[in-house]
Order: C-alpha cells, then structure tokens, then sequence
C-alpha cells in the first residue's frame, strides 16, 4: 500500500526526470524577461470542484529547483475542494515558479483527478462491503503517484508490481497448460508468504481454481449471473474479485454480487484531470 512517506522516499529521482524532459538547458521564455533571482509571490488556485491530491509533490517540484522556495498550504490531501478556493501560497524566486509552474501542476493535476473518481466510485459502492482496488494499468513513471492518489481517494491498491504477488493471467494459464498445472507451480515455487491469484474467465475455471487452492480467484469480463453463480460455487473459500471494463458509469451494479473486491484500471488511466493553475504571480515588493 502506498502512503505520502513510501511515496516521497522515492518521488525524488522521478521529480528530476519530468524536470529534465522540460527544461533540457535552460527555460529560453524566463531567462528572456528574468535574468536574475527575483523574489515574487503567487497563489494556487482551484478552478474546479474535486478531491486534491499531491500536494507534498507539488512542493517538491519547486524545492528540487531551489529549497528556499516557501509554500504555505490552505488545504491537506484528500480534502474535498471548491472552484474558486486559494489552496496555497507560494513565495521565492520568480525564475523558479515559472519553471516549474507547468511540471507541478502536471503532478497535482493528475493525481487529484485519480482521487477525485476514486472518491465518486467509493460513493457509489458505499454500504455493500465491496472494497474498490486499482491495478497496474497505470502511466509509465507514475504509478507511485497515481496509486497514493487511489488511496488518498478512498480506495486502496492491488499489488504495486510483479514481485509482489502471484496473479496468474490468461496467458499464464494458457503457457502452464492449464488452471490446476499454473496454480501447483506457482505453489511449488512462490514463497509460502505470496498469494496465489488466478485470472477466471468460465465457471469451469473456477471451479480448477478452487480445487486447486488458489488464494483469490478474479472474475473476469463475466455476466452478472455467471459471477453469483461463481461466488456460490467458491462458497467462502477464495477471496474473490471482479474485474474488467469496470467503471463509475456502471460500477454500482455489482453491489449485490456477493464479491470481496473490485478491481478498476479507470481509476488511473481514465480520470479526468482535476483543474488547478498557477495565479496571480508577482514581483515581492
């Protein structure tokens, strides 16, 4: 799972990449109109209702460019937030905000888009017991970022990456020879700590997974009759998820399915971004 202090041990490194891929020497457009360090204020303002995310992120971005860069916060992720609201205050050199202006807010943009969907399909599922999870689909580079959002939203995370658990897929099982001969390699090789899951698209699969011990069977792209079917066939004895093409337009609909968990790509790959912007910008006088 990934909380605020995981994702800033390791959010350096990616921060000075996306740095990189805008500034290669120099920003021609500042140095032509700032060409020493000028002190200056400006405020982040929200322009759109939604959830915030990303805020220690946001800041980083202009301390990497220059740790005396000052920012004073109004509101703490998950907030809920309102168009028109001052969210923070930034002060230092004005070089340094224009620099990195775009490259933070790409950052606070995206991740408080994530948790603003997260937060509307938490809302939809609320009262029914069924836990909303992410999964790998996520941006390349982002996915520390894009998975905290999930969190900060309300939901929580699938597994970070391929060492964390087993998940035997399609191609998997179509590689091992089948359900039961992929679940007992996995078992005879995996550590004893991992969880085995097994991708189901038949009832017939399930079935394989169950007899063969699988610790979470996934029910993929099935009707709404196959997965209670499926839930009543595992009867207690897997966790069982549900999973594919889920997405806030029609995710309430699984609620009385009887399942453990929902796994959802729409979180991080198609939320909306959440409009902020960079204002107000001014010499400190």
């Amino acid at each position: 799972m990934i909380d605020e202090s995981t994702m800033m041990l390791h959010a350096d490194e990616l921060i000075r990449a996306a740095l990189a891929e805008d500034v290669t020497n120099e920003d021609v457009s500042t140095a032509s109109i700032l060409r020493e360090r000028t002190p200056g204020v400006a405020e982040l303002i929200c322009k759109q209702d939604g959830v915030i995310a990303g805020l220690a992120v946001f800041e980083r971005v202009f301390k990497l460019l220059d740790p005396e860069t000052l920012v004073e916060f109004f509101v703490r992720d998950g907030d809920r937030v309102h168009k028109g609201q001052k969210l923070a205050a930034l002060e230092g050199d004005m070089r340094v905000l224009l620099t990195g202006e775009r490259t933070a807010l790409n950052y606070l943009q995206r991740m408080s888009g994530i948790a603003t969907y997260t937060a509307q399909m938490v809302k939809l599922l609320e009262g029914s017991g069924l836990r909303l999870v992410d999964t790998r689909k996520t941006t390349p580079n982002m996915r520390l970022f894009e998975k905290y959002a999930v969190r900060v939203g309300g939901a929580g995370n699938h597994r970070y990456n391929l060492s964390d658990a087993v998940l035997l897929k399609d191609n998997h099982i179509g590689a091992a020879g089948g359900v039961k001969a992929a679940v007992a390699a996995a078992k005879a090789y995996a550590s004893f700590t991992a969880k085995i899951e097994v991708e189901c698209e038949t009832l017939d699969m399930v079935r394989d997974a169950v007899e063969a011990g699988a610790d979470i069977i996934m029910l993929d792209n099935m009707s709404d009759a196959q997965m209670k079917e499926a839930v009543a066939l595992i009867a207690g004895r897997a966790v069982v998820e549900i999973s594919g093409n889920v997405t806030r337009d029609n995710v309430a609909r699984l609620k009385d399915i009887g399942a453990d968990v929902v796994s959802c790509g729409a979180l991080t790959h198609s939320a909306p971004v959440l409009d902020v912007s960079l204002k107000n910008m001014r010499p400190l006088l």
